[in-house]
This record gives structure tokens, sequence and C-alpha cells, in this order.
């Protein structure tokens, strides 16, 4: 979430958010490859999970969001997207869990509902094999 924070609002490059020299803290390289294709992931991917964010908002835009509950989304839609090994219910647990942290009080709300929605998308297209 740190990562794509950076990237949105300091507007730093892919190489630069990965880099993690904004990072305080020191991470084990599995903790760091996993961040890594996290970041590279969604920000390679930022235009379909936009899309699909965007879909999910009503009467909001998704420069509105707040860029805590923005990163969350897309790392999480990413996840639901291509990260077939990880259930849908732990990710979008998980993106709740984050959002009681760092998010505003009705955050995990919010991001619960879109991610849910994003879900049933993916389980309507699953289905008819698109």
């Amino acid at each position: 979430m740190q990562g794509l924070y950076q990237f949105d609002l300091c507007s730093r490059s892919l190489t630069e958010v990965l880099s993690f020299d904004w990072c305080n803290k020191k991470h084990d390289e599995e903790t760091l490859s996993f961040a890594r294709t996290l970041i590279a992931g969604t920000i390679n991917n930022l235009k379909l999970i936009d899309e699909s964010i965007k879909k999910q908002l009503e009467h909001w835009d998704l420069s509105r969001l707040s860029f805590v509950d923005r990163a969350i989304l897309r790392f999480s839609t990413f996840s639901l997207f291509f990260q077939d090994d990880v259930p849908d219910t732990v990710i979008i647990n998980e993106a709740v869990d984050i959002a009681k942290i760092y998010g505003s009080d009705d955050s995990y709300r919010f991001v619960n509902g879109v991610l849910d929605g994003i879900r049933k998308e993916k389980e309507k297209r699953t289905r008819s094999g698109t």
C-alpha cells in the first residue's frame, strides 16, 4: 500500500518506488519480492484496475478517493485478478483490515463494498467464459 501511495501522491517512478528507499524499515528479500510483485503488477495493469474500480463507484470519481483508499483498492483489485492462489475472500478481508488501520473511520466499509462488487463481476465473467 505504501508503495502505491508513493507512486500516486509523490508521482515517483516505478523504479524509484521499487527501490524502497522511502521505506524506514528493513524487510527480508521474500517480503520485498512479494511487495515488488504487487506494486509492479498493479502499476502495469492500472488501466484495467482503475476501470474495474470506477464501475463500482456510484456518484464518485476515482480521483476523489483518498490516496490510502485508492491504493488499497488498486492492489487488492490486482490481487483479485491476478493472484489465483489466494482466495478472493482472503484478499478482501486483508484489504478491509488494512483500511481499518490506515483509512478513515468508514474506509473499511467502502473498501469492502467496492471489492465485493469487483469480485462478483469477476465471477460473472468467469461463469460466462469472457
